[in-house]
C-alpha cells in the first residue's frame, strides 16, 4: 500500500471513529433578548450535556426569527410576539405553539425623569407623557418582540411616534438600543431580562413598570417539516419537549442575575 492510498484510509477510518453527537445540533432562531440576557448560556449547556444535542442560536428580532424559520433556517423558534406566533402556527410554518416562560417590559430612562413617567397611572401614560414633554426615545426598530409590543403602546397613548424629531429607530438589539438610551440619554421600552443583565446604563434607571400590559410571555415552536423537510425533527421536539419539562423549566428559574429571577416559568399554566 503507498503512503498516499494509507494516509487516506488512516483519514477515512478516522472521520468513522468520530462520535455521531458531534455532529448532532439544531438551529433556533430567536429573540435577542434570551441572548442578551445571558439565559442561554446558562440552559443550552444543561440541554446538551443531558441530550448530547447541540443548539446553535440565531439571536434577532421576533419577525426577523420568524422569517428566518419561514425560509427553512431554524428548526425551532423561541420567541415572544404571542400574535405574531400564532399566525406562524396557523399558516403551517410551524406544529405547535407552547408556552414556556415570561417576565415583562420596563419603561427606561434618564434618572432625572424629563418626561414624569413615574407619576403615570399607567403605560399608555406613561408614553403619551413621553411624547409631550419632547424627550428622547430610543426603539429598536427591527419588527422583534419588544418593538410590537412599543408600537401597540404608542397606539393606546394616541400618538404617531416614528417621524417624530425625538424618536429614534436603531434598528438594532435590545442591548445596542439600551446602549443608544444610555449614550443620549433617551426612553426605552426594555425587557426586564436584559435590563437586569445590561451593565452599561450609565444615567439610566427604571422609570416605569408594573402595568399589566406590560406582561411578555415568550413561545416555543417546532418548524413545520411539511413546510421544510429538511428540518430536524426528532431532535428539535427533543428541545420543545426538554424546555417544557420539569427540568427544563426548573433550569429556567433558576438562572438568576445578582440575585433576581430573569424568567419565570409557564409551561402548562
Amino acid at each position: 500500500m503507498t503512503l498516499l492510498r494509507r494516509l487516506t484510509v488512516s483519514f477515512v477510518l478516522g472521520l468513522a471513529a468520530l462520535p455521531a453527537s458531534a455532529e448532532t445540533f439544531i438551529t433556533v432562531a430567536s429573540t435577542t433578548s434570551t441572548e442578551n440576557s445571558g439565559l442561554f448560556g446558562h440552559i443550552l449547556p444543561i440541554f446538551k450535556d443531558k441530550t448530547g444535542i447541540e443548539v446553535r442560536v440565531i439571536a434577532q428580532g421576533t419577525g426577523q426569527a420568524l422569517e428566518t424559520a419561514r425560509r427553512g433556517d431554524a428548526d425551532v423558534v423561541l420567541v415572544h410576539a404571542r400574535a405574531q406566533e400564532e399566525k406562524f402556527v396557523a399558516e403551517g410554518w410551524g406544529v405547535q405553539r407552547f408556552d414556556v416562560m415570561y417576565n415583562d417590559f420596563i419603561v427606561v430612562g434618564p434618572s432625572d425623569d424629563p418626561a414624569k413617567t413615574n407619576a403615570a397611572a399607567s403605560a399608555a401614560e406613561a408614553f403619551k407623557a413621553i411624547a409631550a414633554s419632547g424627550a428622547k426615545f430610543a426603539s429598536r426598530g427591527d419588527d422583534s418582540g419588544t418593538h410590537v409590543a412599543e408600537k401597540k403602546l404608542w397606539e393606546s397613548a394616541g400618538v404617531t411616534a416614528e417621524g417624530q424629531p425625538w424618536y429614534l429607530s436603531t434598528g438594532s438589539g435590545m442591548g445596542a438600543t439600551l446602549n443608544t438610551a444610555a449614550q443620549v440619554p433617551a426612553y426605552a421600552l426594555a425587557d426586564r431580562g436584559t435590563w437586569l443583565s445590561f451593565e452599561n446604563r450609565g444615567p439610566l434607571e427604571i422609570t416605569f413598570e408594573g402595568d399589566e400590559v406590560l406582561f411578555n410571555p415568550y413561545g416555543v415552536i417546532l418548524v413545520n417539516k411539511d413546510k421544510h423537510p429538511h428540518v430536524k425533527v426528532e431532535e428539535g421536539q427533543a428541545f420543545v419537549d426538554w424546555l417544557i419539562s420539569a427540568e427544563g423549566q426548573a433550569a429556567i428559574a433558576e438562572y438568576k442575575i445578582n440575585g433576581q429571577q430573569l424568567f419565570f416559568p409557564s409551561a402548562g399554566k
